[in-house]
C-alpha cells in the first residue's frame, strides 16, 4: 500500500466491482487471464487468501498451481530465492506469495521476470486483504472520503492494520487503533492514525468497526496475562458495539477467535459483513490480478 497512488487504489476498487459482477453471475468464466500462468507461493497456513487468488486466477482463465513450503525443496534447504527463480522459469506470469519474514516479495521481484503479489509479508503489510476492506467499505458506503474507521486488538502483530491504515489515509478516512499497550507498536500514529487508550474511545461514532485476530503464534513471551483477560478489556462486544454509529459495518481479516476478539453475537450480527469481506475479496484479487496482466501487455 506504501507503493500505491490514491489514484491507482481508486482503479482497482473500480476495476473489483466489474469482476464482482462477473464472479455473481451465472457463467464465472472471463478470458481476461486466457494463456496465463499464476502460481500461489505460501510459506504460511491460508485459507481465505489462497483461495480467493487461485479462485480469481481460475474464474479469468489462467492456469494456475499452489506450492507450500511443506510439500516442496523448501523443506530440503532450498533458499527463498532460488525456489522463486524455479518457479520464474517455467513461463510463470504472476507469482503470489506468502512469506514469514517481512519484505520477502520485495526481495524477490527484482530477480524475477514474473510479476510478484504481496500477499503477506511477515509483520509489514498485507496489501490485497486492506484493498478488499477499503472495497467493503466503499460498497456500503459509496466513498471512503471521511469515513471514521476504529481497528482494534493486535495491532503490533498485524500486516493487516498496517495496510489499512496507510491505504485508508490515502483515501481520506480517518483510521483509529486500540489495543493493549504492549500490542501497540512505538511511532503508529506516524501512519496518520489516532492511537486511542481504550476500546471505547476508539469505537465511538465510528462508521466501521474492524476487531483483528490475537496472533498468538507471532509472539515469543507473554504480552498481556491471560486471553481470557485480552478478551474481557479489548473485545468488541455489543455493549461497545453500541457506541459506534448504529448502521456502522463490524469487520474482521478473519480467522476469528469466537468470544476473544469477537463474541459469536457480534460476528453474526445484522451489521457484520465478515462474509461479505471473503466474497468481496475474491473480486478485489481478480482485479489485481487483471490490472498487472494489462501492465504486462503494455510493457
Amino acid at each position: 500500500m506504501k507503493e500505491l497512488e490514491a489514484e491507482e487504489i481508486a482503479e482497482i476498487l473500480s476495476t473489483a466491482e466489474l469482476m464482482k459482477m462477473v464472479m455473481t453471475s451465472n457463467n464465472k468464466k472471463t478470458s481476461h487471464l486466457q494463456g496465463k500462468s499464476v502460481v500461489t507461493l505460501f510459506y504460511e497456513n491460508s485459507t481465505r487468501t489462497r483461495l480467493s487468488f487461485e479462485m480469481a486466477s481460475k474464474f479469468m482463465g489462467a492456469s494456475s498451481a499452489n506450492i507450500s513450503s511443506s510439500g516442496s525443496s523448501v523443506s530440503k534447504g532450498e533458499s527463498l530465492l532460488d525456489t522463486a527463480r524455479t518457479i520464474d522459469m517455467m513461463s510463470t506470469d504472476i507469482i503470489v506469495m506468502r512469506h514469514n519474514q517481512s519484505g520477502a516479495p520485495h526481495f524477490i521481484a527484482p530477480h524475477l521476470k514474473a510479476s510478484v503479489v504481496n500477499a503477506g509479508d511477515g509483520m509489514n503489510e498485507h496489501p490485497t486483504q486492506a484493498l478488499l476492506d477499503m472495497y467493503t467499505m466503499k460498497e456500503k458506503y459509496g466513498s471512503l472520503e471521511g469515513l471514521e474507521v476504529a481497528i482494534c486488538g493486535d495491532i503490533y502483530h498485524s500486516r493487516v492494520a498496517r495496510s489499512n491504515a496507510i491505504g485508508l489515509k490515502k483515501m481520506g478516512a480517518h483510521v483509529r487503533v486500540a489495543g493493549p499497550a504492549t500490542l501497540m507498536p512505538p511511532g503508529f500514529d506516524r501512519l496518520g492514525c489516532t492511537v486511542c487508550k481504550s476500546v471505547k474511545e476508539a469505537v465511538e461514532g465510528a462508521d466501521v468497526v474492524m476487531g483483528l485476530r490475537l496472533q498468538l503464534e507471532r509472539q515469543t513471551k507473554s504480552l498481556f496475562p491471560s486471553v481470557a483477560e485480552y478478551a474481557k478489556f479489548y473485545a468488541i462486544d455489543m455493549a461497545t458495539l453500541s457506541l459506534a454509529k448504529p448502521d456502522a459495518l463490524i469487520m474482521h481479516p478473519g480467522p476469528c477467535n469466537h468470544g476473544v476478539e469477537l463474541p459469536t453475537v457480534v460476528y453474526d450480527c445484522p451489521q457484520s459483513v465478515i462474509n461479505e469481506q471473503v466474497t468481496n475479496g475474491v473480486a478485489v484479487r481478480m482485479a489485481v490480478l487483471y490490472l498487472l496482466i494489462a501492465r504486462r501487455n503494455q510493457a
